[in-house]
């Protein structure tokens, strides 16, 4: 089941982070995602899945934000 409105925010961090360039890496590799075929709208699902899967680390794990991990795993998108 999709939270509609967690999906929403997410996709906006998304942006954001594409339209502000921080960091760049999330658009470098939306435009690697771009290249390869997909949509735009699913590139940008797969990048919100690797804002989500961070942002799950850092409550579960009480810790912060490591944008090292964060890049490393935009880069595992393919």
């Amino acid at each position: 089941m999709v939270n509609l409105q967690l999906q929403k925010t997410i996709l906006e961090v998304v942006g954001n982070q594409i339209r502000e360039n921080n960091p760049p890496e999330t658009k470098r590799t939306l435009d690697r995602l771009l290249k390869k075929g997909y949509s735009k709208g699913d590139a940008m699902k797969l990048l919100g899945r690797s804002v989500l899967g961070e942002i799950y680390k850092v409550l579960k794990n009480k810790e912060p934000f490591d944008e090292k991990k964060y890049i490393k795993a935009l880069r595992k998108l393919s």
